[in-house]
């Protein structure tokens, strides 16, 4: 049952919380002290009844997933671990509040601070996140049994979260599978940085809420019994629920509260002395008493019995099953993973293939999918396109968690957002498609995961220009530079099916960053012929093809212009030019190589020319300022690809012409 405890140590419990938020944001002259103050009767409530965790073990596979959304209320979730015991957030980290490496930055970030179990701040990525662990959880109880998987994902947000346009795609998925054991819980304070949100919105949440399948009500946030019977009633639900609770930003405060002054300023001196005295708190700053800290510590302590207890139930289940649990949740792949990747690189290299990448794709799905069982895959709205689904892979549907493919709809981003959320909760990799140029709409979960170190494989199809007749609204140009200028993001191009099985290896073994493969809609000739029994991709760029003595020519190309930069390569060697193939399939790791490794692939030849079916940005550290490129310059046009390619200069001769003019023949 929830501890009960009276309405007067409930307000000094959660006016702690409010103190310690504006102090903070007060000494760092920086913050948003509006929203830790207005829900903080939320956020106690949640924290000492329901709430299921263990500040002695913040990576228990079992506990209750907390995200707070709204990530600018940041002070809310430092004051919470502070004060429930979380060794990671002390009181002087409080008071070093968004300064310099801090634990206790102006955005929760999940690699800062244990305890946080996702970097927020970008409005709306937290529900998505929330999502994500909420359909994990599910699928690992389909799998495990209730005994050793069976928690709650609780998301606090904002009315700026709800605006967000990645807030529809997640809620609407979220509703259509029923995941029922996700509760979000609506700081509903009518206030953003404008003033009133009624300037800019007249939408209804509840209903809304209701329209996508989710149970949603109305309550008090500012009343304990209200929010309690609320989160009670959630958690018996057969659906997602909305609990809309109706705040006063920064509560307590005398002349700012229910004010977007409150809201991302802070409150000042006298505000801050005012407020004291309104919430009958005569402490000075960043002071607690002594009797509420031990309650808030207790609460902490609540759960220590639920967590021995499911360790119990853990040692209990059969040797195989938990060995896989623990596997599934602390370790990497299974040993017959990288036996799988090259029984298939050698039935490719004893019989070469000529297929689009986005097939070759599916083919190392298929021979992996029984051995990395924790692959879930899925597809916005894409699937025969994006190739993700392979015969091993059943459909998750309402209520049904137990297959290994979801059909995420026309919803990109909230897509990327839950895949975030799914390899951030532990125990399945997720796996998502959709075209490249609708990366775009992804990208700001890609660049969260790329920011969090956490493996989210995209596979963006139709890479180029080589879409062909869907003409230039769906020929991404732009969109590999742009991806490659996210930090830490592996962003692989491979030219044939044996590039794409080496992306795939590094992508699952690398739980540490996410990757993008980008892949073909066209057929591509297997230019990988010899088995070295290296994973050659591994070092970002490589040379294909040597040239035949000293090499005048050096071509660089990636994906479906390296088998053009091999056949230019015959050409020019037949001139009596020798030429040498560099493939680059990942310039991220090539950029990681040491610097004589560069060198050494980058070579010392005349002539470089770089091939790629977009623009040049991102090549000239490879080919040199005045280096050739033969790539795009603008957007595509519709057409079949060949003609595409022809159009656009992007061929054998164009290449062969190149390397000759620059040698002057």
């Amino acid at each position: 049952m929830p501890t009960q405890i009276s309405r007067e140590k409930h307000d000094r419990m959660a006016n702690a919380i409010r103190v310690l938020a504006m102090d903070a944001v007060e000494k760092a002259k920086s913050g948003h002290p509006g929203l830790p103050m207005g829900a903080a009767d939320i956020a106690t409530v949640l924290f000492t009844r329901y709430l299921k965790f263990d500040p002695v073990d913040p990576h228990w596979p079992d506990r209750d997933r907390f995200v707070l959304s709204a990530g600018h209320g940041s002070m809310l979730i430092y004051a919470l671990l502070h004060l429930t015991g979380y060794e990671s957030v002390s009181l002087d980290d409080i008071k070093a509040f968004r300064q310099l490496n801090s634990k206790t930055p102006g955005h929760p970030e999940n690699f800062m601070t244990l305890g946080i179990e996702t970097t927020t701040g970008p409005l709306g990525q937290g529900i998505g996140n929330g999502v994500g662990m909420a359909l994990a959880e599910r699928i690992l109880a389909g799998e495990f049994g209730s005994d050793i998987v069976d928690h709650h994902t609780y998301v606090l947000c904002s009315d700026g979260d709800l605006m967000e346009g990645i807030s529809q795609e997640s809620i609407a998925i979220a509703g259509h599978l029923k995941l029922s054991k996700l509760i979000l819980l609506y700081d509903d304070n009518g206030i953003s940085i404008d003033g009133a949100t009624s300037l800019s919105d007249s939408v209804d949440q509840v209903a809304r809420f209701k329209s996508a399948n989710w149970n949603a009500v109305r309550i008090d946030g500012h009343d304990p019994e209200a929010i309690a019977k609320a989160i009670e009633d959630a958690q018996k639900s057969d659906k997602p629920s909305l609990i809309a609770c109706k705040t006063t930003i920064g509560f307590g405060s005398p002349n700012k509260a229910g004010k977007s002054s409150a809201h991302g300023s802070p409150l000042g001196a006298e505000e801050i002395a005012a407020t004291r005295k309104a919430l009958n708190w005569d402490l000075p700053a960043f002071e607690v008493p002594t009797d509420i800290v031990d309650a808030w510590r207790m609460a902490g302590l609540r759960s220590r019995h639920a967590h021995t207890e499911w360790e119990k139930r853990l040692k209990a289940l059969d040797q195989q099953k938990r060995s896989e649990f623990d596997r599934r949740v602390h370790s990497g792949p299974p040993p017959e993973f990288a036996n799988a990747i090259q029984k298939l690189k050698t039935r490719l290299f004893d019989a070469p293939q000529e297929v689009a990448t986005r097939k070759s794709s599916e083919l190392v799905l298929d021979a992996i999918a029984d051995v990395v069982p924790e692959l879930i895959s899925g597809s916005a709205d894409l699937t025969p396109s994006n190739n993700t689904k392979v015969k091993a892979f059943n459909e998750i549907s309402p209520g049904n968690y137990k297959g290994r493919y979801v059909h995420w709809g026309i919803r990109e981003h909230g897509m990327a957002s839950a895949m975030n959320g799914m390899a951030l909760h532990g125990g399945v990799i997720p796996v998502g498609g959709t075209f490249l140029v609708f990366s775009d709409y992804c990208r700001p979960s890609v660049r969260l995961a790329s920011l969090m170190g956490i493996r989210s494989i995209f596979v963006f199809t139709h890479d180029s220009i080589g879409v062909g007749e869907d003409g230039p609204t769906h020929q991404p140009v732009e969109h590999l530079a742009a991806l490659r200028a996210i930090p830490h993001l592996m962003v692989f191009r491979p030219a044939d099916t044996i590039e794409t099985a080496e992306s795939w290896e590094l992508a699952i073994k690398h739980n540490d960053r996410p990757s993008v493969l980008a892949l073909t809609r066209q057929n591509l000739p297997q230019v990988r012929l010899e088995d070295t029994g290296k994973n050659l991709v591994a070092r970002g760029a490589y040379e294909l093809r040597p040239a035949d003595g000293k090499a005048e020519v050096s071509i660089f190309a990636s994906g479906s212009e390296v088998s053009l930069a091999v056949e230019a390569k015959a050409v020019l060697d037949k001139a009596g030019i020798p030429t040498r193939v560099v493939s680059v399939p990942c310039m991220d790791l090539f950029d990681e190589q040491s610097e004589d490794y560069r060198q050494e692939v980058i070579g010392t030849a005349k002539v470089r020319i770089g091939v790629e079916a977009a623009i040049r940005q991102s090549w000239d550290e490879i080919i040199g300022r005045h280096g050739t490129f033969i790539g795009m310059k603008g957007f595509g046009a519709s057409g079949p690809a060949k003609e595409v390619y022809e159009h656009f200069g992007i061929t054998t001769d164009a290449i062969v012409q190149a390397a000759k003019s620059r040698l002057g023949r």
